[in-house]
């Protein structure tokens, strides 16, 4: 299973730069020096925009403390995405509309993205729902897309709610059936 989501990741890295370099865009991020990054291609003054680009983590992200808190084991899909590049989050489309794939810029992210879930977590056990695990924003304000802890499908899930339909049997095919797209900037 990691492999075939690391493979689809890379792929779809691969496929997002292509389409940076075809489109003649740039990855472009403000700088700050207070969080660093592997993605950025040069050092520059603070808030300056510079260009980066995802790079691939050379470790496995520790979900041990994680796992322990909630008394819960995590789908490995989960740990497997979040795992494989350090990014900004990248966009992207499927049949139901644009998104964003969240990703981590660095450890610090790591950890802020690790109180979220936990977050999130918590709100489904308080509601008695399904638990799930987010990685990608919509188009629209209130959904999410998630894996469900337990089955890894890849749901649609409007915050708050049971999730309202399944997307993919498994992350890496929805990996696959995606398009990168490129925000455009404005000036």
């Amino acid at each position: 299973m990691d492999q075939e989501i690391s493979d689809a990741l890379d792929g779809f890295v691969h496929r997002f730069l292509q389409k940076v370099q075809s489109e003649k865009e740039e990855l472009l991020i403000e700088f700050d020096s207070q969080w660093p990054s592997l993605c950025y291609l040069q050092q520059a003054t603070e808030g300056d925009e510079v260009k980066w680009q995802p790079v691939r983590q050379s470790h496995a992200v520790d979900w041990s403390a994680f796992e322990t808190a909630l008394e819960i084991c995590l789908h490995p899909s989960i740990k497997y995405y979040f795992g494989c590049y350090w990014s900004d989050n990248l966009a992207a489309k499927h049949d139901f509309g644009q998104l964003e794939l969240i990703q981590v810029w660095n450890e610090a992210d790591i950890e802020r993205l690790q109180q979220n879930l936990i977050g999130h977590i918590l709100m489904k056990r308080r509601l008695k729902q399904s638990e799930t695990l987010f990685f990608a924003l919509t188009d629209e304000e209130d959904e999410i897309l998630c894996i469900n802890n337990v089955t890894g499908e890849v749901v649609l899930e409007q915050v708050g709610l049971e999730p309202k339909k399944v997307i993919a049997s498994d992350m890496a095919s929805f990996i696959l059936s995606i398009e990168p797209c490129i925000k455009k900037r404005s000036t």
